[in-house]
């Protein structure tokens, strides 16, 4: 019977890093962030629903939407965070259980559901092991700094409007803590991946 895997983290914790871990150890995954970013490609349904209520602001001069310029919208504004989810998520939800069914029909053993907001949209509900990504929150912060070139007030803005990793550990099966090395990271891989073996 296939097993699925609920991958999730904080912003800038790691998350990216396991979920090529998994890759390379030929687990399937079922990204959510690049399904996302094919819903709101110019064209499909949910693309006319953001522009009808976030404006062509929003919009790349090629008029694809500017994923930064929303993020700035949502990050800041709670009921506009709610609006997009309500918009994308269900469609995403779609797409992820086909794979799921998918999967389960191949008879394959284990494929990972990387989910930024595995708890918070209730995407636990199809997984039935989960792994948590984790970092101390100064790292989470600096990198998140680093990685976009944002304002510490807006790194935090960003990670304020997630689940607190604590809560998120809490909910987990699983704990992998990124704040060390790679290889540090990889060991604690390697250990969810024997204790997965087992169960």
């Amino acid at each position: 019977m296939t097993k699925v895997l609920g991958l999730t983290g904080g912003i800038a914790s790691g998350k990216s890093t396991v979920a090529k871990m998994f890759e390379e150890a030929n687990v399937p995954l079922i990204d959510t962030d690049v399904i996302s970013k094919e819903v709101m490609k110019k064209g499909n349904e949910a693309y006319y629903e953001i522009i009808k209520h976030f404006g062509a602001e929003i919009l790349h001069s090629d008029k694809e939407i500017n994923r930064k310029e929303l993020g700035k919208i949502i990050f800041t504004d709670d009921h506009s965070r709610e609006l997009l989810n309500s918009i994308i998520h269900p469609k995403v939800r779609e797409i992820v259980l086909a794979e799921i069914r998918k999967h389960r029909e191949l008879g394959t053993k284990w494929i990972v559901l990387d989910v930024p907001l595995l708890f918070e949209t209730h995407f636990d509900q199809y997984t039935d092991i989960n792994i948590v990504v984790f970092v101390e929150e100064e790292d989470q912060i600096e990198r998140l700094m680093s990685r976009d070139n944002i304002s510490k007030k807006y790194a935090i803005d960003k990670i304020s409007s997630q689940m607190t990793l604590a809560e998120k550990i809490k909910k987990a099966d699983f704990v992998i803590d990124n704040t060390h090395s790679i290889l540090e990271t990889k060991k604690a891989f390697n250990h969810v991946m024997q204790e997965l073996e087992v169960m």
